[in-house]
């Protein structure tokens, strides 16, 4: 898992990059996101990745890796919001916004540690595609909780779910990564 732990930090510190950078140009504008709005973020995303890959050409030309950047970041925005609440307007400063983001990525890796620990790295024996189905799935679960006012009978809950669709969207992004330099 020693190679796992250094990719998944260069993936975490690409994702942070591009939040910092949103974050210069519109700053913590997404405050205001509430959690269904996330949700129905991520959704466009990951359909936006199972559309290419089914179709297997994009007319936008932007790869799914951004796609799959913005699966995380939106993910650790939810965390956030959930942790926060949505404000009425933004009001984290760059500092805080990015104190929170790594917080929370921190708490992401930790839960990736623990389940590949009891599964076996078995996403690494995955299809991109099979993972991205995966992350949809976790979308609608989260929506049918959302609709439920947040409460399950004996399901994991939202916070559980977004850790699921980040962790997986970084597991892709290592998978992409590594298929490039097998290239």
């Amino acid at each position: 898992m020693a190679n796992t732990d250094k990719q998944y930090d260069v993936v975490i510190e690409q994702c942070k990059e591009i939040f910092i950078k949103k974050m210069a140009d519109y700053g913590p504008s997404w405050r205001i996101l509430r959690l269904p709005s996330l949700t129905d973020q991520l959704f466009i995303k990951a359909k936006r990745i199972r559309s290419i890959q089914q179709k297997k050409e994009n007319k936008v030309k932007e790869g799914v890796e951004g796609e799959f950047i913005a699966l995380v970041n939106y993910s650790l925005i939810a965390l956030i919001q959930l942790h926060l609440s949505p404000a009425d307007e933004p009001d984290l400063s760059k500092e805080r916004a990015i104190e929170l983001f790594t917080a929370k990525a921190k708490e992401i890796k930790e839960l990736m540690f623990a389940k590949n620990h009891d599964y076996g790295e078995a996403w690494r024996d995955m299809r991109v595609s099979s993972m991205t189905d995966l992350m949809l799935v976790k979308i609608f679960r989260i929506k049918r909780i959302e609709e439920n006012d947040g409460k399950t009978v004996i399901s994991e809950g939202i916070d559980s779910n977004f850790m699921d669709i980040a962790n997986y969207a970084i597991f892709c992004l290592i998978l992409l990564n590594e298929n490039k330099v097998k290239n």
